[in-house]
């Protein structure tokens, strides 16, 4: 596309005079190279075509986004999109789509605690494999256009799941139902397709009394009775999130460490919780 990178002691540069259009073929279907590939080409001369695109709705809402600012991209939501260069974009204003992971994390809450929520300005369209493998475990819903009800059973059961890129079960839910299945009736076993070294989260867990055997992209959790408070650290966003979620059902009293990452991707996550009757304080 005419743009010179260079990378230098974990900086990276990049320059050009202009960019130009051009085909790009993915080995993988990355989220974020399709996005920051479909962000360079908005401006540039010429046509890019890309292939192998990620299919997740985060990709047809920023198609949606730009389109709405003038520019010219279409096919978002299929494996090939293509996107005419233009002079210019405009301001708009525009709402951008509901937060599936966010959506997940809390009916997982909820199944995990044994609860009864309803979540409004949604979409469950965005996140059905993970209400599949919920319901599974014993969970019910009441779906409706943006509102999601999941009525958790006492006990849940143990279920398998492969992370896939979209349609499949999302790679960024993976801690959250694992950690869900820890005090689940059986053992599930839990296998990562999309990214390497995700599993760290687990010693934390295997730390509250959780029972988790981590082989390669494979982890096999056993059900346990009950969890116990702890002090851990959170690694990463997910698996930071999974670890407030232990806390709440473990006995005793638990505290997080690096709570950054969490910040990073649930906005007022302390407030939500406390409304929800869970005592929980930031430090």
């Amino acid at each position: 596309m005419g743009i010179n990178i260079s990378k230098n002691y974990g900086n990276i540069t990049c320059s050009c005079d202009k960019i130009t259009g051009e085909k790009i073929d993915f080995d993988f279907p990355s989220v974020g190279a399709t996005e920051n590939a479909i962000l360079a080409s908005c401006l540039s001369e010429g046509t890019t075509i890309i292939t192998n695109a990620a299919r997740e709705p985060e990709i047809i809402d920023l198609q949606n986004f730009l389109n709405k600012m003038g520019a010219k991209i279409k096919g978002a939501g299929s494996n090939q999109i293509e996107i005419t260069g233009v002079k210019k974009l405009k301001d708009v204003s525009y709402n951008i789509m509901a937060d599936r992971i966010e959506t997940g994390t809390f009916l997982c809450l909820c199944a995990m605690t044994g609860g009864n929520i309803k979540l409004n300005n949604t979409n469950s369209e965005a996140i059905i494999p993970v209400i599949d493998k919920l319901e599974e475990t014993g969970c019910k819903f009441n779906i409706k256009k943006e509102e999601i009800q999941i009525e958790a059973p006492k006990k849940l059961k143990a279920v398998n799941i492969k992370t896939m890129p979209y349609p499949g079960f999302p790679t960024d839910l993976q801690s959250i139902f694992s950690t869900t299945m820890t005090i689940a009736k059986g053992t599930s076993i839990i296998v990562e397709n999309i990214f390497e070294n995700r599993y760290k989260y687990t010693q934390e867990l295997i730390r509250m009394g959780a029972k988790i055997n981590v082989e390669g992209k494979t982890a096999i959790i056993k059900g346990v009775r009950k969890l116990y408070g702890a002090k851990v650290k959170a690694t990463d966003l997910r698996g930071g999130a999974s670890l407030v979620m232990a806390g709440i059902v473990a006995k005793g009293t638990t505290q997080v460490e690096n709570i950054e990452y969490i910040k990073r991707g649930y906005e007022k996550f302390d407030t939500k919780l406390q409304k929800l009757g869970i005592n929980i304080i930031e430090n």
